[in-house]
């Protein structure tokens, strides 16, 4: 396994051995990761009372509400970063992937 120096290259490892990266997933994977911290952020967006449901005030709901979306952005952007990383030649699967039996 390479390690990495501080100057950022690897040792023993060649430019043709570091696999390609699709660029665009991994922004993509960044904004997802991004979304609820700005939802969450933004106070002034969901600090009021109304609209009540099933009698728990907004505020509290939409903040239980973002506890879902937000691992739906983390697991999706988990797998667009799986997605992003192209295995080397002779790499059948993603490390997790032979773990799982996927």
């Amino acid at each position: 396994m390479a390690h990495l120096h501080r100057s950022g290259g690897t040792d023993g490892a060649s430019p043709s051995e570091v696999p390609e990266t699709n660029k665009t997933l991994l922004a993509v994977a960044g904004v997802l990761l991004a979304i609820p911290v700005v939802a969450l952020l933004w106070v002034s967006s969901y600090a009021r009372e109304s609209p009540r449901l099933w009698g728990f005030p907004f505020f509290f709901w939409y903040q239980f509400l973002w506890v879902f979306i937000c691992a739906g952005c983390t697991y999706t952007a988990h797998r667009l970063v799986l997605a992003a990383r192209t295995p080397r030649p002779g790499v059948g699967a993603h490390r997790g992937d032979e773990e799982t039996g996927r």
